[in-house]
């Protein structure tokens, strides 16, 4: 952790969390026409938005900020890999790591882990079968679409809130707070697909305000302080490789798990490539 990290990084320990999400929260979902408007212009100028290519390419046509920051993109702008066994690119972003769980650890950064069993919500049963597995990390940064879709066929299985703290989350806080994922708010979605268990851990951070998923609607808010539940044996949805399952109103990440023998990343599938939704960034091997 270098000092500059340690200056950006520290003050988080000490702010309130919840409730500067839930600030931002009422600010992103206003619709006040000269501040919704304002915000708009000023993130998608500072961060290079590319309107081009979604929906509606007009900032002023959006009810919110909150409208503006998840919104849908044209048709055959994004391709997604279609060769059997090609596994999908499940957001845009940055990979922030990718490779191997080992005995359960994941890498989180130079020299820091975490666990599959914190990142689930400690639940050992639920993650044995990504003790051996693959994991990828992608960040999505503020001018990235954000919304999440499938990188597999999958049928749904359980989903998990875990509640926790709303950490930034970026290559500062990576590098410094242990356990950065496992420690911040994050919902986990079970999918039960052709190679077997699939994860797909959406993670909060500070002023993401909430995180949806189509089958659910939002999940967070509210925070509670106990993890919650929903298993869907009964009535399990399936979604195609390419469908829309989930957002964040607010950017952070996804955490992308496989099992033991199921995968392998494409070999330019690294720290610090950038990555568009639905390109190919892996292969099934069973």
């Amino acid at each position: 952790m270098t000092f500059k990290e340690s200056l950006t990084t520290l003050p988080q320990y000490i702010l309130p969390h919840h409730l500067l999400s839930r600030l931002m929260r009422q600010l992103t979902h206003s619709k006040n026409k000269a501040w919704k408007n304002l915000f708009i212009k000023q993130i998608a100028s500072h961060y290079g938005v590319n309107m081009d290519e979604a929906i509606d390419s007009d900032i002023n046509a959006y009810p919110s900020f909150n409208h503006f920051f998840t919104r849908e993109l044209k048709a055959g702008v994004r391709s997604f890999a279609n060769n059997q066994g090609d596994i999908a690119s499940p957001a845009d972003g940055t990979v922030s790591q990718a490779g191997d769980i080992t005995e359960g650890d994941i890498i989180q950064a130079k020299g820091k882990s975490y666990t599959a069993i914190d990142l689930l919500g400690g639940d050992e049963e639920l993650a044995a079968p990504f003790k051996n597995g693959k994991f990828a990390t992608i960040y999505l940064s503020p001018k990235d679409y954000h919304r999440l879709h499938m990188p597999l066929d999958g049928k749904l299985k359980e989903m998990i809130h875990v509640p926790g703290h709303l950490f930034s989350v970026n290559a500062a806080t990576a590098n410094s707070v242990p356990r950065l994922f496992a420690r911040n708010e994050r919902v986990v979605a079970i999918f039960d697909t052709e190679i077997g268990p699939m994860a797909l851990v959406l993670v909060g951070a500070i002023f993401v305000a909430s995180i949806e998923t189509v089958w659910h609607g939002e999940v967070t808010p509210p925070t509670e302080k106990e993890i919650r539940t929903w298993e869907y044996a009964a009535k399990a949805p399936k979604y195609k490789r390419g469908e829309e399952m989930g957002r964040f109103n607010m950017g952070s990440t996804i955490i992308v798990l496989y099992g033991n023998d199921a995968m392998n990343w494409e070999d330019e599938f690294v720290a610090g490539k950038k990555v568009q939704l639905g390109e190919k960034i892996g292969q099934t091997l069973i």
